[in-house]
């Protein structure tokens, strides 16, 4: 029997132990310990394993590990390593992901419950005999829960920024060995935070916590932190001892997040769908990681899941689809008519040169255009090129998963202008029922004007076709009373779009 395609399983102990299939990616481990600094940071667009990768390190390090999870892997070849670090030393987890609340007391409290629940796993320092009477009462402030309430944590804003400091030490204290502290998904609280509203209070928050635990914290061992944006070290990282950034355009670690191509061509092999590699490189590959070719593995698993239920299936937008992609909608938003010929290049396959900002607060992110380039760059939408400096790089978007997502926000971003002005788009409807090909022509050429195109270079005619078919589609679904069909309802050979007018004196007699 095959084993199980892991869909959304980012637990190592049980991806490992439950026949799921599981591309190896535990070299990382003697990478991280060979070319580490005391504070690693991970940048990578989501859905490209980081969570994994973290409960991979907290497995294989922490004291009490069940070791034989490793013994197939390839780690398990370096017994020096093995030897030397597996299960020596006390892990604090944890992931920031879903620190989030409509306001700031919100955010602090699932804060609180994400420190609550990591803290109940060392219950036995509540009777460590290592620690006194008033450290076993600092670690009870951690676990203390509000009102009897199941995981409402009574803790305050000052006893939070500093409980990751204060658990590694008390851990210290009992084990004898210094601690590893494992941060993910840093910056979700932050673009939470900026998009309700209380950003300068939750950096203050994040900043303190953070500065807590990894400043001059002589209970570290190393610390290793992932986040999908390097915010900027003046916002976040004040004081850290050069903390060490990995970013998607560096070689070291490049093969450790995301599919490389051999591990595609394996996997696909392993389900016998080596036949669907050309669509697989077509829609899921294209991310330039240092100098590797990269997959995204939540596309390449979710569609070997498809095909495997069914052969015929067809690609589909899974990592697109995984969140509001408010980052491109706001991107288009505010593009100027220079910024809309860049889109327009990028959508015909062609590559633009930008300057790319490593390091940003959220806050700066409308008082600059270019700022979002950078963004959407870090964050999966573009992919390098080349680099021509460390700063400058030639961008393109890398597959065909992220072009379909560009053009659809365009033509969602489309109709929200022309509702915005309905008696333009009154003239023009009123102009089809009149037969004013004038006044027609005049108002679509005026408004694909307002809009970002598709040019002729090297995209698909069925593809650019589909694009204005659907911009039309657009501008003729604003009277309620007309039924607009598109050829793919009404059949091959037939007319592209059908409008029924159900004010018609026509329809209306037909109805009767």
């Amino acid at each position: 029997m095959l084993k199980k395609l892991p869909i959304g399983l980012d637990e190592f102990h049980k991806l490992t132990l439950d026949d799921y299939y599981y591309v190896d990616k535990t070299m990382f481990i003697a990478d991280l310990l060979k070319g580490s600094g005391e504070v690693n940071l991970f940048t990578r667009p989501r859905r490209f394993g980081k969570s994994l990768n973290m409960s991979m390190l907290k497995e294989f390090f922490e004291i009490g590990t069940d070791k034989g999870i490793f013994s197939e892997l390839n780690i398990s070849c370096n017994t020096d390593i093995c030897n030397t670090y597996m299960g020596q030393f006390p892990v604090i987890s944890i992931t920031l992901k879903n620190v989030d609340g409509l306001n700031y007391s919100q955010a602090l409290s699932s804060l609180c419950k994400v420190i609550g629940k990591e803290a109940l796993r060392f219950r036995f320092l509540s009777e460590s005999e290592k620690l006194s009477y008033e450290e076993k009462q600092l670690y009870l402030q951690l676990i203390q829960v509000g009102d009897g309430q199941k995981n409402v944590f009574k803790m305050s804003e000052d006893v939070a920024i500093s409980s990751i400091q204060l658990l590694s030490f008390l851990l210290e204290k009992h084990y004898g060995k210094k601690t590893i502290i494992l941060i993910d998904e840093y910056d979700v609280p932050l673009d939470k935070a900026f998009h309700h509203g209380y950003y300068d209070k939750m950096v203050f928050l994040i900043r303190n916590f953070l500065g807590e635990a990894l400043k001059g914290n002589s209970s570290l061992q190393f610390a290793v932190l992932t986040g999908c944006l390097r915010i900027s070290k003046e916002s976040i990282f004040t004081g850290l001892n050069n903390p060490k950034i990995h970013g998607i355009e560096d070689e070291q670690f490049s093969e450790y997040f995301g599919f490389t191509q051999e591990e595609v061509s394996r996997l696909l092999a392993y389900y016998r769908l080596s036949s669907h590699m050309d669509t697989m490189k077509e829609w899921y590959n294209g991310y330039q990681f240092g100098t590797t070719s990269i997959y995204c593995p939540w596309d390449v698993i979710n569609y070997c899941y498809a095909l495997n239920a069914n052969a015929a299936a067809e690609p589909e937008d899974y990592w697109a689809n995984t969140s509001g992609n408010d980052m491109v909608k706001r991107f288009i938003s505010l593009a100027n008519q220079t910024t809309r010929n860049e889109i327009e290049t990028l959508i015909a396959g062609e590559s633009i040169t930008k300057e790319i900002n490593k390091e940003l607060t959220y806050n700066e992110l409308d008082t600059n255009i270019e700022n979002l380039w950078s963004v959407l760059f870090m964050t999966g939408y573009l992919t390098i090129k080349e680099k021509i400096s460390s700063k400058k790089m030639c961008l393109v978007i890398p597959n065909r998963e992220i072009l379909d997502l560009f053009v659809s926000t365009i033509q969602i971003w489309f109709k929200e202008q022309i509702n915005a002005e309905p008696q333009k788009i009154k003239a023009l409807c009123k102009a089809f029922l009149q037969g004013d090909t004038n006044i027609i022509q005049q108002s679509i050429t005026k408004y694909l004007k307002q809009t970002i195109s598709i040019r002729d270079t090297f995209t698909r005619k069925a593809h650019k076709e589909n694009f204005y078919h659907g911009i039309l589609l657009g501008l003729l679904s604003y009277p309620d009373q007309w039924i607009v069909k598109s050829n793919a309802e009404s059949g091959d050979g037939y007319s592209d779009i059908v409008i029924m007018d159900m004010e018609s004196p026509f329809i209306k007699s037909a109805a009767r």
